[in-house]
């Protein structure tokens, strides 16, 4: 398949505009992406499109299958929100529950250009079973607490015989296992070390919540000074580690961060929205610290639509610092997609270059954000396109060459459908 398009944003380091480009995908693969009269010569399908292609956007950190509770607790502060709505409800989820909430998700997802997210949840066969079934990729970060009525122990064993029973990577590449050990709050040091552990001996991704509100981890940081530096006393830095939300860090966390190559899920709406803080992205980025962006959860942000955290990233960056020169259009776009791929540990996604999977997305231009002219300076296109456009007119989606949304809605699920699988759950979970 041979996609041609007035621009092509590959999302290269330079997020480089590319003007009357192709996209080569062959067996799922990029072979080639640049300039149309410079192409090879193609036997293959090509498709003629108007407006932009860019790579598929990564979600670094999510709850997907909550959108079986979005909109409950939406005013209360995390810790309550937990403790006093997610914990309850979620005690009462079933398999099932967690795979109809993931189908929803992962359609939501791809309608706004996401075909990659990092899920820490439960009941990992029947998410990835959704994930597979609307065509998108999943890094499947097991959930591990010790709370009354769960086992750390047993759900981290679970998860390190799946990996030994399939691989870090199946299905084509679409499904990634990971760990998923919730929190320095939520397990003992000497918990997390154990976890540690047996992610790296598997070279998996391990991705954990760190310093997201003021209060969650106060007696953490009594002991240890910080989480970051609690997670360094624990040898759990070392091997690869995603450190989601990351708000309250000092100078000393970001630059130990660095040191690790630990990788930050960055997630603007749900910190915002629990009025959690705003994380230091600038300052993180300056370090070296890989940084992507995360929707976190259906029912702290309440959607799924990376394009808008990119938005925020840059907006709240901007009022941070108080300054409006201090992350622009373009790393806003990277963070989204290249700079996810990073943080995961990727190389494979998040960008249009030969030899990465062939996820790509259509956003068409017939619309007032892009009424200047697909012929403008490119920066002023890379701010069309972030500070104005967004999801809204991405029409189409390929996962691994595969055209998995058309026209704007799902080629494999029929939406309408999903969305009342949601609704019967959610109506089941507050009859109960």
């Amino acid at each position: 398949m041979r996609l041609h398009a007035p621009v092509v944003l590959p999302c290269d380091s330079s997020c480089s505009v590319l003007r009357d480009a192709v996209v080569d995908v062959v067996d799922g693969r990029i072979t080639y992406v640049g300039g149309a009269a410079e192409a090879p010569a193609f036997d293959g399908e090509v498709r003629r499109l108007s407006g932009i292609l860019l790579p598929g956007l990564v979600n670094t950190h999510a709850h997907s299958p909550m959108t079986v509770l979005r909109g409950l607790g939406s005013d209360l502060p995390l810790l309550r929100w937990l403790q006093e709505q997610m914990w309850p409800n979620e005690a009462r989820m079933t398999a099932v529950d967690v795979g109809t909430g993931m189908l929803l998700g992962a359609v939501e997802m791809l309608r706004h250009g996401v075909t990659t997210s990092a899920e820490m949840y439960f009941h990992g066969p029947e998410l990835v079973s959704s994930v597979l079934a609307a065509g998108s990729r999943v890094v499947f970060g097991a959930a591990i607490l010790d709370v009354p009525g769960m086992s750390w122990r047993s759900m981290t064993d679970e998860i390190s015989a799946w990996i030994d029973a399939d691989g870090l990577q199946f299905a084509d590449g679409r499904v990634e296992l990971a760990y998923g050990p919730h929190s320095a709050y939520t397990l003992s040091p000497a918990q997390l070390t154990s976890i540690a552990g047996e992610a790296r001996a598997r070279g998996a991704l391990l991705m954990v919540h760190v310093a997201e509100s003021p209060f969650e981890d106060e007696a953490q940081r009594a002991e240890f000074g910080s989480v970051p530096a609690l997670l360094k006393a624990s040898d759990v830095l070392g091997g690869r580690v995603l450190s989601a939300h990351s708000v309250h860090l000092s100078d000393d966390d970001i630059a130990l961060y660095a040191s690790f190559g630990v990788g930050v899920a960055h997630c603007p709406g749900s910190n915002a929205k629990l009025a959690s803080g705003i994380a230091r992205v600038p300052e993180m980025l300056a370090a070296g610290v890989p940084v992507g962006l995360g929707t976190d959860g259906p029912a702290s942000n309440d959607d799924l639509d990376l394009f808008e955290e990119a938005r925020l990233a840059g907006l709240f960056a901007r009022v941070s610092k108080m300054d409006a020169t201090v992350l622009g259009a373009a790393q806003a776009l990277l963070m989204a997609t290249r700079g996810g791929a990073a943080a995961l540990g990727r190389d494979d996604i998040g960008a249009l270059e030969a030899g990465r999977w062939g996820d790509v997305v259509h956003v068409d231009a017939d619309d007032p954000a892009f009424a200047t002219g697909l012929d403008a300076p490119d920066s002023q296109l890379l701010a069309n396109l972030v500070w104005a456009s967004g999801a809204r007119r991405i029409t189409d989606v390929w996962v691994g060459g595969e055209h998995v949304v058309a026209g704007g809605e799902s080629t494999r699920v029929d939406r309408q459908e999903a969305q009342a699988g949601v609704t019967a759950v959610a109506q089941r979970l507050r009859n109960t």
